[in-house]
């Protein structure tokens, strides 16, 4: 190991054992607790996540408490956060995680459902100590900027560069506090937009800081196309009841429930939708018609005032209040 990598792990704990925030998944090494903050962390705030996180966890204290709740218990506590196939993925690997014990290593955890890369490493680090190195956003700038690497990171090749520099640093028994100090000097420190590099602990030996070019990398991802659907509803209501199917017409909000449809691509804005809704990259036009039970397929009536535990996404919403009126 070069003493380049010694010193930088060094300054990093250091930094990071004087400077890190008082967040409550850090109170403990309970790799569940570590498990759900990092799920909730994908595409949400820290900010944000917290009062989420709190209220989830006083709902299912235990892997246990989770493994056993049905999955429409769990959207339901997971309402707000959005990208719910992190809600169904948490149950279907809790399931298996009740029976077996928590995985330790983050090869096992990498098996089970919506266990990436990322987040089974981040786990197996922060609770087990396994000198293994994380890779998210606020590390790859991080690690960018400090060796100066113009790198297509959203590449797979050019992404294992960054890995292999994240297990080097991480191959210690401390490999928990170097990855969470990764993490907050990307949160804190090193941000996209003004980064604070005078208060950093690597700007000595920080490449883009000392030539001058923090704000060219990392190199910027190419924006992602919009895909643009039409979605053609036929909401079947009958005694305060409205008839349910998992969604499998479109890529987004698979499988969860809403009433029948069909859905199709499109390269061109319809003129005529009663709602437009957009999730990530697509675009989303719908259409509202009549619908007759003849035709709905398999499914469930769930009672319109429970829609919103089975169903509660704010696309749901728009279609209620339009079926509303």
């Amino acid at each position: 190991m070069s003493l380049e990598t010694k010193n930088a792990r060094r300054k990093l704990i250091t930094w990071y054992e004087e400077n890190k925030r008082a967040l409550p998944w850090r109170r403990s090494r309970d790799p569940y607790r570590i498990w759900i903050s990092e799920v909730m962390l994908q595409q949400t705030t820290v900010t944000a996540v917290i009062p989420y996180y709190e209220k989830f966890l006083t709902r299912f204290p235990t892997v246990k408490s989770l493994a056993t709740a049905s999955v429409g218990e769990v959207i339901e506590m997971w309402a707000g956060l959005g990208y719910y196939s992190r809600a169904r993925n948490l149950h279907k690997a809790a399931q298996v995680l009740a029976q077996k014990g928590f995985f330790n290593n983050a090869a096992e955890l990498l098996e089970l459902p919506g266990f990436g890369p990322y987040t089974s490493r981040a786990v197996a680090s922060l609770a087990f100590g396994e000198p293994v190195g994380v890779l998210d956003g606020n590390v790859i700038r991080v690690l960018t900027r400090y060796y100066g690497l113009k790198l297509k990171w959203w590449e797979k090749k050019e992404k294992q560069p960054l890995q292999d520099l994240s297990d080097a640093l991480a191959n210690t028994e401390k490999s928990s506090e170097v990855n969470q100090g990764l993490m907050e000097l990307g949160a804190t420190i090193c941000t996209p937009q003004r980064p604070l590099c005078l208060m950093c602990p690597w700007n000595k030996e920080c490449v883009a800081f000392n030539k001058g070019i923090t704000q060219l990398l990392p190199l910027s991802k190419p924006k992602q196309q919009f895909q643009m659907w039409n979605w053609t509803l036929n909401p079947l209501i009958k005694n305060d009841q409205i008839f349910m199917q998992p969604n499998t017409a479109t890529p987004f909000l698979k499988n969860m429930m809403f009433p029948a449809g069909k859905a199709e691509i499109t390269f061109k804005k319809p003129t005529a939708y009663d709602i437009k809704h957009g999730v990530t990259k697509y675009d989303i036009f719908i259409k509202i018609e009549k619908a007759s039970l003849k035709s709905m397929g398999p499914g469930e009536w769930v009672p319109l005032s429970q829609v919103k535990k089975i169903n509660p996404t704010s696309l749901m919403s728009k279609i209620l209040k339009f079926i509303e009126k």
